[in-house]
């Protein structure tokens, strides 16, 4: 006879705690310098990508984000960096968790065949490496680096929201 104190799986799972999940795309050129794109909703830059649909896989929302924000059909490779980041305040009370996936989106040129999606977008542009703190903002540092250092050495890291001190 089951015991009438556990809750039921619906109910159980429906009770757990949820996060938001996204996926980007750390895409560079011959340099080495980073593709950011600018939203027109947001003050700061960004890597191309966006929130995972409801059930979407992250490399799938990958692949969808950047063929949506950029025209592109690229391939998304490997995966470089997981990020946990704690709610931010300036989203409310009610803010949830959020896990950040960046996978290897390859290497282009100056290519003209981006198409920008202007719904969400203002522009695009490569910033090299030691010029990204004034593009991304400071919670988004770490993860972009530890993509950049997971490209060169062929490994992914996990970036605790531990790291931002």
């Amino acid at each position: 006879m089951p015991d009438s104190t556990y809750l039921a799986p619906p109910a159980w799972h429906a009770s757990l705690p949820g996060v938001v999940a996204a996926a980007s795309a750390l895409i560079a050129n011959g340099s080495g310098a980073v593709l950011l794109v600018k939203p027109n909703y947001r003050e700061h830059w960004t890597l191309p990508g966006g929130m995972c649909e409801f059930g979407e896989p992250p490399h799938a929302a990958c692949a969808r984000e950047v063929a949506e924000e950029l025209g592109l059909d690229l391939k998304i490779g490997s995966l470089l960096a997981v990020d946990w980041q704690l709610p931010l305040a300036s989203y409310g009370p009610g803010a949830r968790p959020a896990v950040y996936f960046v996978f290897d989106g390859g290497t282009i040129s100056g290519r003209s065949d981006i198409i920008l999606q202007q719904q969400e977008l203002d522009e695009w542009r490569f910033v090299a490496e030691q010029d990204l703190p004034g593009y991304l903002p400071q919670q988004m540092m770490p993860r972009v680096l530890v993509a950049i250092a997971g490209r060169a050495g062929g490994c992914a890291s996990y970036v605790p929201c531990s790291s931002r001190g």
